[in-house]
């Protein structure tokens, strides 16, 4: 039981009941895993509850559920509950108007490393950074492992979840907001982008950085300098950078 209670606590639920008895109380969950191959009808069940709660379904084999468990009993259903509640853009928004500052995002493309999530979360609650956006799908929640690594930071930024990047992009245009990509063949050097207006720093994934259609919403693709040898920088120092050139800017 204590085992139970200990999961729960890091945001993973185990076993099917729990899983439904979380679903029915309502709990928020970030993402399902089912057994692959199993069809049985209380999976079934769980999945299609899941999905209308806007949950993520995604199947795997046993041995990565074998591997991810805690209770070593969980029946073939894991769930990722967040650690804390995700807030919304417009919880962001009133973030920066109650400041008086112009709102300043940072928005994470498919940021599929928690430890990688936190530092970014981490680095804009220092640079006072009103909030993050992250999407819903292929990218790390709000797990424990990213409020670990975020020092805390979770608890004092507001993080909003998004289904679609894109069209986030345009509702921040639309409400005034530039838009900066970040690009190692970005047209704007990262000394000549104007970050101090209503702006959002938009962050690429680990491997192939900004999707296509998020690198075509952008306003700017800014580059930062590289100097030495290597052409690309770890995600979550990207961002460090491009927010501490923004705190400069609005000094």
């Amino acid at each position: 039981m204590d085992d139970h209670r200990f999961s729960e606590a890091d945001g993973m639920i185990e076993g099917r009941n729990a899983v439904i008895e979380a679903l029915r109380a309502g709990v928020t969950i970030d993402k399902i895993y089912l057994q692959k191959g199993e069809t049985d009808r209380t999976l079934g069940h769980i999945a299609s509850k899941a999905r209308s709660a806007g949950a993520v379904v995604v199947e795997a084999d046993r041995r990565k559920l074998d591997a991810m468990s805690r209770t070593h009993a969980h029946q073939g259903v894991i769930a990722l509950a967040p650690v804390r509640e995700y807030a919304t853009v417009e919880d962001i928004f009133q973030s920066a108007a109650d400041k008086g500052e112009p709102p300043l995002l940072v928005v994470c493309d498919e940021l599929s490393d928690p430890h990688n999530l936190g530092a970014v979360i981490r680095t804009a609650e220092c640079a006072g950074a009103h909030g993050v956006v992250i999407p819903k799908r292929r990218s790390a929640g709000l797990t424990a492992v990213v409020g670990k690594t975020s020092a805390g930071a979770v608890a004092h930024v507001p993080v909003a979840r998004v289904p679609n990047l894109p069209a986030l992009l345009k509702e921040l245009k639309d409400r005034g907001v530039w838009v900066f990509g970040t690009a190692a063949d970005g047209t704007t050097s990262l000394y000549d982008a104007d970050l101090k207006g209503p702006a959002a720093i938009v962050i690429g994934s680990e491997g192939d950085g900004m999707g296509r259609l998020v690198r075509e919403s952008c306003d700017f693709l800014v580059s930062i300098p590289m100097r030495g040898k290597l052409n690309s920088l770890n995600a979550s120092a990207a961002a460090a950078i491009l927010l501490y050139e923004a705190v400069r800017q609005r000094l």
